[in-house]
């Protein structure tokens, strides 16, 4: 009887979540129950889900409303009606076809109309809901001749409780969505104040009067029905016209990668993938690797660069057909990882492509394979906990600075007031509250069926329709997203290569990973950390792995990538394998399949696919079960009696190839340690690759690859660091200008001159417009002519004055800004069109002014957040540079050191005894060196922002890599600002907005060497 209730994903209206929904509907003993969230199906099918597992039948619907106006309510009647009022929202959201206030094209759905919106006729399929409260209007003739056409309507929005908070809730969500004060609100505006569950035969008391409409409400109830089959997949299902079609493609491709990628095959590659192929087939996943070659074939078409990763890279099927790049027997990658007869989802590619191209793959993706059958997956967006204390601080009326401090103080610092204390609260109970929905960033889904069979589409700002539910939603019902994502990795090194070939005429196959493998410049760079720039290694962390590591080699490098992972360092794995691979001599293999399974780790299960190694190897299951027990153990959905299983058929296994019992416990609590931490060594070795095709670009072309990376927006730090790395590389920086600069930063032989883009303050249509102008019309030839030219206001014309984009002039600056003054003046309505009566600006002579020579720098770090034309150094206050330089750290083992640095980035991580940083910095000479500021020095020494530090601490070598444990440390003044020598206040201003990159980890501290238990002696004997 209840055939209108909302939760939560009625965004901003809704109070109830839909397990608490249901939970509800079975306290009640309810035997059937409706969802209809306003607009939305999010919550349907763990809705349908929850309601089979507790007995209770599931209705499904949608209520529809436009614009805070309820029109009507839709009951499917089947699969078919649920996919009508998606069609019918999904042309609303998408196209802007306006939606019928009455009498919708809905023949398989129940409509509901209430009293305020009844239609002057009404369909076989329409009925009219009829509140409690409303009938008593029944009295008149016209409603009591429509009473064969009502059903019961009690809505359910809130749940009831003693006082009456949710339903407060309810009201604030409402004026939150309205942007309005609570108190502001109309009654029109919120539900009314009994829509919660009540007893079902209080509520048919209250409808003795009128048995007919009972009696109409239950043959609605009995006539809806939503039978959904969560085990099948809902993915396009055929490439070409068939399953056999799609195998013989599918066969036909990979052989002749086969031929490509192995020429001298000595049958190992051919007959696992005669393996691979059979398993795809059987599983139905053909058209799944056909549908991504195809992408990837129209990506290689027109010129782009993708990577293909993650778990698939495992297959050696995906790396012949030109998905992957990685050779899964050169890195003996199991294709069980990936997919094997006990796994049933579909395979699991990720595909990467430049942030500037991945747009234009996707378009392809919803040209190709039809707008009717392709959206991004959904995701909810939730009330964070700032933005719930704003919220609700707006919604009671709070005053900016009341609010600033609910967001920015810790809550027990918060204000004890009577409202305050009621908005701790409600900001609790908003806890996981969804607040909108929003695009996954990278999940397509490619459906057999058009897609409103399952979701109403929404359109997003990013231009691509969405559906309603996450992904975790699609993947239970059968829909498989495909991963299309985009990273500024790939960027740089296209465009590296494209300015290598522009500026020297020289052409890379980049692609071709045979020339950034085993190039001995390279390898040093690695060996010593020299990576900024580069994807994937260029954190401080992973610079001190790589050097700790002394890592100069391919397989090396894919293991540091795996082992930075938080996870995988978490369990201890990163430390060992530090120890193992500086002292190899220094251990034992645990036991002999360790060391010839796992020798290349130095008998350490650091990737995922070695726990399915040791479980084939020594335990003796099959690789199938060997992948089915590490999803197991790493908690992926399987439950605890399977997990038992498992384990009972591992040492069932073990025993019978007579490894004793103690053994075999060790070995299991190993696998049990670092299961659910390892990482996809396909993964790693993905990222490695791309990792040595742009440390290669750095190697042998530092400028082209620096001046990539900067119009690439970077990578892990700011635009500065990018800058001072092409700098040490041989460029020579050069402020914009209106003649020579682009939009991006440019190069000319080794001259780099930067960009427009990056003067902060500037209209991004001007820095657009400018060269565009230049490029058509000539190079400007005065301050007077750009301004003819150029439709620029007063304060942009300073900045540019003031970055010095016009020194081509040969003109000081204030002469500059005095003639742009008088230009403006003179020109209050002017037509930017050359005219051939332009009469030439009188030259006007202006005394010389003698400025101080850092004025430039400081007009600099102003606009540009950093100087260009001086080094930051040389405005400290003091000549002094520090005792000790980076070059000699490793001379000073155990040693205390003072050095002048400036603050590049730091990061927070939480350890046992409270709180520390790790500061990366640079000295005088322009040279790399890291911090580490435990919370007893950070008490007493904190850090101050930005700048020039003066630091004291003692110099730890791990395993090459000096760190500097910092015992004190001041932040050092620069000089004044000469600008603005008769104000104190504004000449120290600059000096204060000197930026940092500052990070943040909420990780567990990692464990120390005596936690990690793992064995450096062989186990013999028997136990």
């Amino acid at each position: 009887m209840f055939l209108n209730c909302h939760t939560y994903h009625s965004l901003r209206y809704g109070t109830i979540s839909v397990e608490e929904l249901v939970q509800q509907a079975s306290e009640h003993r309810l035997k059937t129950l409706a969802l209809t969230d306003i607009n939305t199906v999010t919550g349907i099918y763990t809705f349908y889900k929850l309601c089979l597992e507790n007995n209770i039948k599931p209705i499904v619907g949608v209520e529809i409303r436009v614009k805070n106006e309820l029109y009507y309510i839709c009951l499917a009647k089947n699969a078919k009606g649920i996919a009508e009022v998606n069609k019918m929202l999904t042309a609303y959201n998408c196209e802007g076809i306006e939606i019928p206030k009455e009498n919708p094209s809905l023949i398989n759905t129940w409509i509901i109309y209430p009293m305020h919106n009844i239609p002057e006729k009404l369909s076989d399929h329409e009925f009219i809901g009829i509140r409690e409260n409303e009938l008593n209007l029944l009295i008149q003739p016209k409603l009591k001749s429509l009473i064969p056409k009502m059903v019961i309507l009690h809505p359910v929005t809130f749940k009831q409780d003693d006082k009456n908070e949710n339903y407060e809730l309810h009201q604030l969500l409402r004026a939150i969505d309205y942007n309005s004060l609570i108190t502001r609100l109309d009654k029109k505006d919120y539900c009314r104040d009994n829509e919660y569950f009540i007893n079902k035969k209080k509520l048919l008391d209250k409808y003795r009067d009128y048995p007919e409409i009972i009696a109409n409400t239950a043959w609605v109830v009995e006539r809806c029905s939503f039978d959904f089959d969560t085990r099948t997949t809902k993915n396009k299902k055929h490439y070409t016209k068939s399953k056999e079609e799609d195998f013989l493609l599918l066969k036909k491709l990979a052989y002749e990668g086969l031929n490509r990628r192995y020429p001298d095959d000595d049958g190992r590659a051919r007959a696992r993938i005669d393996k691979e192929l059979a398993v795809v087939n059987h599983l139905n996943f053909c058209a799944y690797f056909l549908i991504t070659w195809d992408i990837v074939q129209y990506s290689n078409s027109i010129g782009f660069m993708h990577v293909g990763r993650g778990s698939g890279a495992n297959s050696i099927v995906s790396y012949c057909i030109g998905i992957t790049d990685i050779c899964p027997l050169e890195l003996d990658l199991y294709f069980e990882r990936f997919l094997n007869l006990n796994r049933k989802t579909p395979p699991d590619f990720d595909l990467d492509w430049s942030w500037k191209n991945r747009d234009i793959i996707l378009q392809y993706i919803f040209d190709k394979y039809g707008k009717d059958h392709v959206a991004f997956c959904g995701t909810n967006v939730e009330f964070r906990g700032r933005s719930r204390f704003r919220e609700l601080g707006k919604a009671f009326g709070l005053p900016k600075e009341e609010l600033d401090n609910l967001t920015t103080k810790p809550r027990e610092e918060h204000d004890k007031n009577t409202v305050v204390k009621k908005i701790h609260s409600f900001e609790t109970m908003l806890e996981n509250f969804p607040n909108q929905r929003s695009m996954h960033s990278c999940g397509i889904l490619i459906s057999e069926e058009p897609i409103t069979n399952y979701s109403a589409l929404e359109m997003p700002p990013k231009g691509f329709p969405i559906v309603q539910f996450d992904m975790n939603v699609a993947e239970n019902i059968g829909l498989e997203k495909f991963d299309i994502l985009s990273q500024r990795g790939l960027g740089t090194i296209k465009d590296t290569v494209k300015l290598i070939e522009e500026k020297r005429g020289i052409t890379i196959d980049i692609q071709d990973t045979t020339i950034s493998k085993n190039e001995a410049r390279c390898n040093q760079y690695l060996s010593i950390g020299k990576t900024i720039g580069c994807f994937y290694i260029e954190s401080p962390a992973m610079r001190g792995l790589l050097r700790r590591l002394k890592c100069d080699n391919y397989k090396v490098l894919v293991a540091a990538s795996s082992i930075i992972r938080p996870g995988v360092a978490q369990s201890g794995m990163m430390r060992e394998y530090i120890f193992r691979h500086n002292h190899p001599d220094q251990f034992d293999y645990f036991h002999e399949v360790f060391k010839k399974e796992l020798g290349e780790t130095y008998g350490i299960m650091v990737y995922q696919e070695d726990v399915i190694k040791i479980a084939l190897h020594f335990g003796g299951i099959s690789a199938e079960n060997g992948d089915f027990l590490r999803r197991a153990m790493s908690g992926k959905g399987r439950s605890l009696d399977l997990l038992q299983k498992l384990k009972n058929d591992f040492f069932d296994s073990c025993q019978k190839k007579g490894h004793p019992e103690q053994l075999t416990k060790e070995v299991y609590r190993q696998i049990e340690s670092f299961a659910g931490y390892s990482f996809c060594k396909a993964h790693s070795a993905s990222y490695a690759v791309e990792s040595y095709q742009s440390l290669y670009l750095k190697a042998y072309y530092p400028i082209e690859f620096m001046v990539s990376a900067i119009n690439n927006g970077g990578g892990f730090y700011r635009t500065e660091v990018y800058i001072h790395e092409a700098k040490m590389s041989g460029a020579t920086i050069h402020l914009p200008c209106v003649n020579l600069s682009e939009s991006y930063t440019t190069l000319y032989d080794k001259n780099v001159y930067l960009g427009l883009m990056h003067i902060e303050k500037m209209e991004i249509f001007l820095k657009h417009l400018i060269p565009e102008e230049r490029k058509n019309n000539g190079e400007y030839t005065s301050l007077e002519d750009f301004f003819k030219r150029i439709p620029i206001g007063i304060e942009a014309l300073q900045t540019l004055i003031f970055v010095g984009a016009f020194r081509f002039t040969g003109r000081q600056k204030h002469e500059l800004l005095i003639e742009a003054r008088f230009l403006l003046g003179k020109n209050h309505h002017r037509n930017k069109t050359k005219s051939l009566f332009d009469e030439p600006q009188k030259d006007y002579q202006l005394p010389v002014i003698h400025k101080n020579a850092f004025e430039d720098a400081f007009d600099e770090i102003e606009i540009l957040g950093f100087p260009v034309s001086h080094s930051i150094f040389d405005l400290l206050k003091t000549k002094y540079r520090g005792h000790v330089m980076v070059k000699d750290l490793l001379d000073y083992h155990k040693k205390e050191v003072k050095m002048l640095a400036y603050l590049i980035s730091r990061k927070h991580v939480p350890i046992e005894s409270g709180s520390m940083y790790f500061g990366t910095w640079i000295d005088a000479e322009g040279q790399y060196f890291d911090t580490a500021h435990f919370p007893d020095s950070l008490t007493r020494f904190p850090f101050r922002e930005g700048g020039i530090y003066l630091l004291l601490g003692i110099v730890e070598v791990d395993y090459h890599f000096p760190t500097v444990t910092i015992t004190k440390m001041a932040k050092m003044p620069l000089i004044a600002d000469p600008r603005y020598t008769m104000d104190e206040d504004k000449s120290q201003e600059v000096a204060k907005s000197l930026r940092e990159d500052v990070s943040l980890t909420f990780r567990k501290p990692y464990p120390q060497e005596h936690q990690i238990g793992l064995p450096r002696n062989k186990m013999t004997g028997r136990y």
